[in-house]
């Protein structure tokens, strides 16, 4: 495995990637989420391409206008389609042995590739969709659904129970937590509307990844159709897979797409 810096055009932009070469016919488009460079948060994104990579398939990461290396302006995921099909092509060019791309984006960037409808990509893993509207609120907050079964799980555990009788848990934050957790699910947003649209016009294989301790993935439960069959839960985890279990399991879900 071997891992290149380079650049590619985007109209009459310079946008700056990474490849990480493998035999592979078959490789991986990283999008990043949020304003992220293409290594992600703490290297995220650049350990993920290098494990992949060591399983025979070749990753490519980029920067998308505006953000770390690449010029132009920062348009957000909701504009970045222009972006993904520069990279996708610029992949094809470079590792010319690969005849199928597969798709994968986190949060927001997850949302980028069902708004752009799969951006000419031959399949898709989406991981905790972002739909929450950007109205300057950036509120993720737990839908109620999340909020009772949270206390549902509290009252499982005796210890939980030990503390409540021992006074140990602020009553007054409880009982705000339990008026929210009474109201009725908030209405799908216009984004989850746009991204259900778009994910429709699709007709590659999906898989939808949600971490259920991800505020980000529980709102975004509360839109979808959750006997939707291309959805995949990691009991447990965070919204960057941070811990070792759940970054296997990832690990796997997109081994398993680019093998299928």
């Amino acid at each position: 495995m071997t891992r290149l810096p380079l650049d590619f055009g985007c109209g009459s932009l310079k946008l700056v990637g990474t490849l990480d070469t493998a035999p592979g016919t078959t490789g991986l488009l990283i999008v990043s989420g949020g304003n992220e460079i293409r290594s992600g948060a703490f290297s995220g994104q650049s350990l993920l391409a290098s494990r992949i990579a060591r399983a025979g398939f070749p990753v490519f990461r980029f920067d998308r206008r505006g953000i770390g290396d690449s010029e132009g302006e920062n348009r957000g995921f909701r504009r970045s389609a222009r972006d993904i099909a520069a990279a996708l092509e610029a992949f094809r060019a470079l590792a010319p042995q690969v005849d199928r791309v597969i798709g994968f984006g986190n949060c927001d960037a997850a949302s980028a590739l069902m708004l752009a409808k799969g951006a000419g990509l031959d399949g898709l893993v989406l991981s905790n969709p972002w739909t929450v509207e950007d109205d300057g609120k950036d509120d993720a907050s737990p839908p109620p659904s999340a909020i009772r079964a949270r206390y549902a799980e509290k009252l499982k555990n005796p210890r939980e129970v030990a503390r409540l009788l021992r006074g140990g848990v602020d009553m007054g934050k409880l009982a705000r937590g339990l008026v929210r957790s009474l109201r009725p699910a908030p209405a799908p947003s216009s984004l989850a509307e746009e991204m259900r649209a778009g994910l429709a016009a699709y007709e590659g294989p999906v898989r939808i990844l949600l971490a259920t301790a991800d505020r980000t993935a529980q709102v975004f439960a509360e839109s979808w159709d959750g006997n939707d069959a291309r959805i995949a839960r990691c009991e447990g985890a965070g919204h960057a897979y941070d811990r070792p279990e759940h970054r296997d399991w990832l690990d796997a879900q997109i081994l398993s797409a680019l093998r299928a």
